[in-house]
């Protein structure tokens, strides 16, 4: 009975301290390396997305356009009251920023904010 004692006593179960500390660590580095690798790619995405999603309201204008050429230049409610874009989808860029748009003539400008979310700086997205 003595000897389970003391192979007990030799050979504890269980991590220690340190060992649990440099798991710990380990998994920092790790999640700093994903997250390092991830962030920039997920910017370029939004960007992406806001990109084809201005370029959908811009076909949008367009048709509107085309059928109401007294109406002026439409906003987003416009435009999907109207049948041109879906109801389901967001008219927001990935910023949850709402789009302008300018209707100059026959030329059609939709812009989103950006990452800043202010309109009139180098990172608008048309």
């Amino acid at each position: 009975m003595q000897k389970l004692i003391r192979r007990r006593r030799r050979h504890p179960e269980g991590m220690t301290l340190v060992e649990i500390m440099i798991v710990v660590i380990i998994m920092a580095l790790i999640a700093t390396a994903v997250g390092v690798a991830v962030l920039p790619r997920l910017e370029k995405a939004r960007i992406d997305s806001t990109k084809t999603s201005a370029q959908a309201i811009r076909s949008a204008v367009t048709m509107f356009l085309a059928e109401n050429p007294a109406g002026g230049c439409p906003n987003t409610e416009d435009l999907t009251s109207g049948g041109f874009l879906d109801e389901d989808k967001s008219t927001a860029d990935a910023w949850d920023g709402e789009f302008e748009i300018e209707c100059n003539g026959t030329r059609v400008s939709v812009v989103s904010a950006g990452p800043d979310k202010q309109f009139g700086t180098e990172d608008d997205i048309q």
